[in-house]
């Protein structure tokens, strides 16, 4: 019996051990491959996941840039179009104020053509009322004179 227990380690030795043992290492190298494989991508990822942080940081910081860029765009834009409506109602105000003064001057000339045109009447009526007679007539004429007189000197 230990001669047939010899032969049969024997021929397991030369024929079954090596294909076994070498399937052994084999799954043994695949493993460790798998784990340097599966080691290399955490870490991979943990880059990945670093980078990702970084270009999500960059990007708040570029979307605060941006926002900040616009609201101030907004208010120049905002102050300009008041700047400008200000200068645009400061004309018109004074293109009214000009229109206001230029017919109040008309208005205020067509009351004094009135009231010159109203006294000359009222004078013309008055003079031929009281200048009927030749003696009122030398009167006044004296008067106008002696009121000229005075005037020159």
């Amino acid at each position: 019996m230990s001669i047939a227990f010899g032969i049969v380690i024997l021929i397991l030795t030369k024929f079954a051990f090596p294909p076994i043992i070498k399937g052994v290492e084999d799954r043994n190298k695949y493993i460790n491959e798998s784990l340097a494989a599966a080691k290399q991508a955490q870490e991979d990822l943990k880059n990945v996941k670093a980078d990702g942080e970084k270009i999500l940081e960059q990007a708040k910081k570029e979307q605060a840039k941006i926002l900040a860029e616009a609201v101030k765009s907004r208010e120049t834009i905002i102050r300009d179009a008041m700047d400008k409506a200000k200068k645009e109602a400061d004309v018109m105000i004074n293109v009214a104020r000009k229109q206001i003064e230029a017919e109040k001057d008309d208005a205020i000339r067509d009351i004094r053509k009135e009231v010159v045109n109203l006294s000359f009447d009222i004078a013309e009526k008055l003079l031929r009322k009281n200048l009927d007679q030749q003696a009122e007539q030398e009167a006044v004429i004296n008067q106008l004179i002696d009121e000229m007189n005075i005037h020159k000197s």
